[in-house]
């Protein structure tokens, strides 16, 4: 495992150690509040690892390894969440939820692939939220509507940090630019993703980033997805411009999900038409599951941003390697 980060220009922590955990609790319980109220969801159980029989976890973009381990009194092996994409869909179905309606949850993983560095962590905290939707609602402006909710959750919990903690800004924009990757890659051909991202983001500061990964025009994808939970003709990722990286940043990975149709093609695409004798993908191409919309928002990441850090192990106890912990002490970043 690599390791890369950043130090900013001139950073200064807004916050004392007893502050940041006071602000992190307050971001925490106001923005689960305004998520719950806006989308009409309610706060449910969750695993934190299933069986890997099961097809439940999420393959992300299909090459992290997730952390596996035996249960000798279950004479069974179980393996870590890596999200909860399809066991939030059984859920619904199991607890009975009608349309319109949904659940959240802690959704808590060990993702030990990752490169860190400011933003990334082998421990992740997300809220995982799902609802249910109709086929007359299966369409991109459910998609639109539901970001609108998300952003005014978020801008309403900074607009309550900064009231508590004044030297706190706002900055959050709530004016959404909607563009399809394709879109982005047409208007920023000789960049790559990320750059793309950090273009439009630093010019219109809160960008919904659609339709992710299928194959682009170039030939190229923008960003891998796995091919049995987002339809990738109806997601996207919540991007904002963070003036203290001075680079974009992701709040949130989000969707409506595959129907049998979606299924079909794209497990053909992704060359994982194995899966379809998994139990939750049989449930889904026999029509047993309901067709819903669902995402994951980052809560480390989330406090990071809102917080104002330039490191998100300013708002998380983790793991870092020797070289990053010692480069951000000298620059006073205070990792937990």
């Amino acid at each position: 495992m690599s390791c890369r980060y950043e130090i900013p220009k001139s950073y200064t922590n807004k916050l004392s150690i007893l502050d940041t955990e006071i602000a992190i609790k307050l971001v925490k319980d106001t923005f689960e509040k305004k998520l719950a109220e806006n989308l009409n969801l309610t706060r449910v159980s969750a695993p934190l690892f299933v069986r890997p029989e099961s097809g439940l976890n999420d393959d992300l973009n299909g090459v992290e390894r997730p952390v596996r381990f035996d249960v000798p009194d279950a004479e069974c092996e179980v393996e870590i969440v890596h999200s909860l994409a399809k066991w939030k869909r059984q859920a619904l179905k199991r607890y009975r939820f009608f349309p319109d309606s949904g659940l959240y949850t802690d959704m808590n993983a060990i993702r030990r692939d990752e490169i860190l560095d400011n933003l990334h962590s082998v421990y992740v905290d997300q809220w995982d939220w799902e609802k249910i939707i109709t086929r007359e609602t299966r369409n991109a402006e459910t998609l639109k509507h539901t970001v609108r909710q998300i952003v005014k959750a978020i801008k309403r919990t900074q607009d309550r940090l900064a009231e508590t903690f004044p030297q706190i800004k706002s900055f959050i924009s709530t004016d959404v630019t909607f563009l399809t990757t394709q879109e982005l890659e047409d208007r920023y051909p000789d960049l790559t993703p990320k750059q793309r991202e950090d273009a439009v983001c630093k010019e219109h500061k809160t960008v919904f980033l659609m339709q992710i990964g299928d194959v682009l025009k170039s030939g190229e994808k923008h960003d891998g997805r796995a091919p049995d939970y987002d339809d990738w003709t109806l997601n996207g990722d919540l991007l904002i411009w963070y003036p203290v990286l001075e680079r974009s940043i992701e709040l949130s990975s989000m969707g409506i999900r595959v129907d049998t149709e979606a299924l079909e093609s794209q497990l053909k695409k992704a060359g994982c038409e194995e899966r379809k004798d998994l139990p939750f993908h049989r449930q889904l191409l026999n029509g047993d599951l309901p067709l819903t919309m669902g995402g994951g928002i980052g809560q480390s990441r989330l406090c990071m941003v809102l917080l104002q850090k330039a490191h998100i192990g300013e708002v998380q106890a983790s793991i870092w390697q020797d070289e990053m912990i010692a480069a951000c002490e000298e620059h006073g970043i205070t990792l937990l």
